[in-house]
């Protein structure tokens, strides 16, 4: 019997198992004449692809479905997916960095683990634009507890954007009123196609309105209105980003920092979504006219532009043009009131400003050297308004309008419950006043963000203010409690921006025996850091109670601060708001006592009477307690004069500081340094006055 070679039997049984007749074919091509077989090796194998060729294949397949899926986000989705996925990825490697570096034995690395968080946080806010900015300038409103490396990279993060093209500006005109911005049938005579201003979700342009037939029967010239257009991206990216904001906030509570933000992301998104709504934004405009008529203190001194309902859509609006000169230029401030800028006020583009002050939220980013500067002649029209300079400098100076604009906010937020949330300087304008052209008169814009206060909350917020000033501290623990923070001096400082320690607790703590020899370890980074996370989240008892109008409201205050700081505070700001907060209860407890009068129960009536002499005794005795602040703040007044008479004093009567360089910001600068202070002591926040000069 002949037996066949292993390797050869081996193949033929493989191949038959596979139905193939190369087993019989194989068998009789080896059969010699004589019957007998020679062994021979077995051919090769039919070929197959490589491992290598087919995963190159299926990246290429893989690569070219991504590219394909980027084309179609970008261009029918306005890259929401892909930035938000860049956020999610952002945000992992944030967290990472934190769980691997944030350790006891790497105390010494935290602040360059900041500064890698800040780098990244800033490159996600500034690549993905659109809403990321209002969020970042959200965060930025309280970025004083931040790391300082977040400080300085939140203080550059600036509201705006390069011009959507004109082509795009015709279609929404199109889509929105049917008709284009000019030409034959267009909605304006004339409508200059290069925008005045361009921001992260809207940009403003210029157009004349069409001639119109007067109530005589004589043609009337069209007025000229400025014309805000959102961006069509942001409207599409909108519910992603909110969706993405909510994710990750809801990961850095419980996975990264393990800090109650997360209450925060509802109220937050729901006024977004509210500022891209136009015609919700005409309607606030609107409001605000009629509260500003309303109140005789500040009918003649703030002006609302009009809005032109007719030509309003949600993403397209119509308003009044106004000529004025930007709260923002500061040299043209002083020359349309005749004043000199205080020492070292207006600074130059290379002294950067301290990020964690008030100041650097309201700063501007500086124009580049190809801009000229639109306060370069002193009586021509800037490059948007063509308000040219008075020869006559206009009345109160500097003073008067800071007045005007502290009393603005407090009757919005004491009287009114109805407060504009950006008073951003590049949103008021100050000009001539019509009806009296001696007197500056400001000018409110962009309406599209407002909180509107509930008359119980206002009650209480009232009542912390005179408390928070008067140290009282439990009037002050009685309002913070319900509101379900702990810590009640921390929320007076935070509240009031300067360090404020109630009466409760001024008696010091007793020594013991042998503290005074021994000295304070100074803390590492990571003791810092842990006291701080464990100071907030003390403070921050019941966040399910916690009013979120609050996160709105000390925004508007912190840049009120910080514009009348950027001025060399010309007026006490504190103690302003501090008087319209006590002048609002009394009035509140007036209007009750008139309808207990009305109603004639005389238990009500004694009650209210009660009440109403109670309030009025605690206002006085407010005013006689402001007695102190007053002297603080003509203190500050005092050596922002010395200032003025040259740089040989001494810093400490107001001259130079110890390298040499004006000190600016007069009374608010003063708190500001208290509130570093205050910060290191009670958080662990070190916030050096000079640490952000480099």
């Amino acid at each position: 019997m002949t037996t066949l070679p292993k390797p050869f039997l081996w193949t033929a049984l493989r191949q038959k198992n596979r139905g193939s007749p190369l087993l019989s074919r194989r068998f009789n091509s080896n059969l010699t004449a004589n019957g007998q077989t020679t062994p021979t090796t077995p051919p090769p194998l039919p070929w197959k692809p490589g491992r290598l060729r087919k995963y190159a294949t299926r990246t290429g397949y893989a690569i070219l479905g991504l590219g394909a899926a980027y084309e179609v986000d970008k261009h029918y989705n306005a890259s929401a997916v892909f930035r938000n996925l860049r956020t999610l990825w952002t945000c992992a490697m944030i967290t990472l960095d934190y769980k691997l570096n944030f350790t006891p034995k790497k105390s010494d690395q935290i602040p360059q683990l900041h500064e890698r968080v800040a780098q990244r946080v800033y490159d996600l806010l500034t690549s993905n634009g659109g809403l990321y900015i209002k969020i970042g300038q959200a965060i930025g409103a309280n970025a004083a507890v931040l790391p300082p490396a977040m400080q300085v990279k939140f203080a550059s993060l600036f509201d705006d954007a390069p011009q959507i093209p004109y082509s795009v500006v015709h279609s929404v005109f199109v889509k929105e009123l049917g008709r284009p911005p000019s030409g034959p049938g267009g909605v304006f005579e004339v409508f200059e196609e290069k925008a005045v201003a361009s921001a992260s979700i809207a940009q403003v342009h210029k157009a004349k309105l069409w001639p119109r037939i007067g109530q005589d029967g004589k043609e009337v010239e069209g007025e000229w209105v400025a014309v805000k257009i959102q961006k069509p991206d942001v409207s599409r990216q909108m519910e992603w980003d909110l969706a993405a904001y909510r994710l990750v906030m809801w990961m850095f509570e419980h996975w990264a920092f393990d800090l109650p933000v997360y209450f925060v992301v509802d109220f937050i998104s729901d006024h977004l979504r509210q500022e891209l709504d136009f015609i919700r934004e005409a309607n606030n405009a609107r409001q605000t006219a009629e509260f500003v008529a309303s109140e005789p203190r500040l009918r003649d001194k703030v002006h609302i532009p009009k809005v032109y309902p007719e030509y309003t859509t949600k993403r397209v609006m119509v308003a009044e043009w106004i000529d004025g000169v930007r709260l923002s230029d500061k040299a043209g401030i002083f020359r349309l009131m005749g004043e000199r800028p205080p020492g070292g006020i207006v600074a130059d583009n290379d002294e950067p400003l301290d990020p964690s002050s008030a100041t650097s939220l309201v700063a501007s980013r500086p124009p580049s050297s190809a801009e000229p500067s639109p306060s370069s002649a002193s009586t021509a029209p800037t490059a948007v308004s063509s308000l040219s300079i008075p020869s006559k400098p206009l009345k109160g100076g500097v003073k008067s309008i800071m007045q005007t604009m502290v009393e603005l906010f407090s009757a919005q937020m004491f009287d009114w419950g109805w407060v504009h949330c950006d008073p951003h300087p590049g949103n008021v304008l100050v000009r001539p006043s019509p009806s009296r052209p001696s007197q500056p008169q400001l000018v409110l814009l962009d309406h599209g963000l407002y909180v509107r206060v509930p008359e119980e909350f206002r009650r209480d917020w009232v009542k912390l203010w005179r408390a928070m000033l008067a140290g009282d501290y439990a009037g002050v623990e009685e309002v913070t409690k319900g509101w379900g923070f702990g810590v009640p001096d921390l929320m007076a400082s935070f509240t009031l921006m300067r360090p404020t320690v109630l009466r409760k607790n001024r008696k010091p703590s007793p020594k013991k025996e042998g503290d005074e020899s021994k000295e304070r370890k100074p803390l590492t980074q990571y003791e810092i850091s842990v006291r701080m996370k464990a100071k907030l989240k003390e403070f921050l008892a019941d966040t399910e109670r916690m009013p979120k109008v609050l996160i709105f409201l000390t925004r508007n205050m912190r840049m009120v601060q910080g514009n009348n700081q950027s001025f060399g505070s010309p007026v006490n700001r504190i103690k302003i708001t501090g008087y319209w907060a006590s002048r609002s209860l009394t009035r509140l407890t007036s209007t009750s006592l008139l309808s207990s009068l009305s109603l004639r129960h005389p238990s009500q009536t004694l009650r209210a009477l009660s009440v109403y002499f109670r309030e009025w005794y605690h206002h006085l005795v407010f005013r006689a307690v402001m007695l102190r602040l007053d002297l603080s703040f003509y203190k500050a007044r005092f050596v922002l004069w010395l200032r003025e008479i040259g740089d040989g004093l001494p810093w400490f009567l107001g001259g130079t500081d110890a390298r040499g360089r004006r000190r600016r910001g007069g009374f608010e600068e003063e708190i500001e340094k208290t509130m570093r202070g205050f910060a290191k002591d009670s958080l662990g926040i070190e916030v050096a006055e000079d640490a952000f000069s480099g």
